[in-house]
């Protein structure tokens, strides 16, 4: 370095005397401004230390002059949000599903608290979108097994389908007419036929004309004269093209030989009536609903 720094002939500019490698250092400063923002951003951050808590310390931080932490005003939030629930909550708890859907302020909160529920609880069989799926029933049509009023409903939620433990479940037993040798596999083949006949399939119409007589004498106290159902007795309905266990003829007899019998949870137990009450509000929302 000189006393006096050079002038770099193609720039113009002075350098500052610095040299690495004969490569020399231009003196070109900073503008202004920029050096103005640098220093009030100092002096903020300085302020900020001082008002705010910033600096950590071994078990704590310093708590600064304005005593504010992001911390307490969340759990002042959360707890402004926990009175209000709880408000809404005990609404729920003291209204039944029919007054509750026929509030529309708590027919809403019980939705998304359903919803919510449903997510978590029942998608797994029934689907998120409540479509069903082979032995679990779709939600969201017009054939109810059980009924599909808010009552009923609710009723099939709280104490479940054979759900062991629970003295009101729903339950529904249909004979093993195969396994337990009531009827012929020629008999439960021409049922099956019946079946397909009142269900407006194509079927065996000699079968069909042999299974009818059968049909009466062994299924229509429940299933109903002419596949009606009968949700009194969980009996489903035949008479349309809505299968739990599938409709082709091979699983029409499947069935009648050795019944498959599902079981759904009792959610009462599970969740409380609260969420149940949602689930059902939302459930029967879902355009199957009575």
């Amino acid at each position: 370095m000189s006393g006096k720094n050079e002038i770099d002939e193609i720039s113009g500019v002075e350098t500052t005397g610095h040299s690495w490698d004969g490569i020399k250092e231009l003196n070109n400063p900073l503008p202004r401004w920029w050096l103005w923002t640098f220093y009030a951003t100092i002096v903020w951050s300085i302020g900020y230390v001082i008002a705010y808590p910033a600096i950590p310390m071994a078990t704590t931080a310093t708590k600064g002059l304005l005593g504010w932490s992001s911390r307490a005003d969340l759990t002042a939030q959360m707890s402004a949000a926990d009175a209000v629930r709880a408000e809404k909550v005990a609404l729920l708890e003291s209204s039944d599903v029919n007054a509750i859907i026929a509030s529309d302020e708590l027919r809403e909160i019980a939705e998304k608290g359903g919803a919510a529920a449903f997510k978590v609880n029942c998608v797994q069989c029934h689907g998120s979108g409540a479509q069903g799926g082979a032995g679990y029933p779709n939600l969201s049509d017009d054939d109810w097994i059980w009924g599909g009023t808010a009552d009923d409903i609710h009723a099939t939620l709280t104490n479940g389908i054979r759900h062991p433990g629970n003295d009101d479940t729903r339950i529904s037993d249909m004979p093993a007419f195969g396994k337990d040798g009531i009827l012929e596999p020629a008999q439960i083949s021409d049922v099956a036929w019946f079946v397909r006949k009142i269900s407006n399939q194509e079927a065996d119409a000699e079968a069909a004309a042999r299974g009818e007589q059968l049909y009466a004498d062994n299924c229509a106290s429940c299933h109903g004269e002419k596949g009606e159902g009968l949700r009194e007795l969980g009996a489903p309905r035949l008479a349309d093209a809505i299968w739990l266990y599938g409709g082709e003829h091979a699983q029409i007899v499947a069935q009648i030989t050795a019944p498959k019998q599902g079981v759904m949870p009792a959610w009462g137990q599970r969740l409380g009536d609260t969420t149940v009450k949602q689930l059902t509000v939302y459930v029967h929302g879902l355009g199957g609903g009575e």
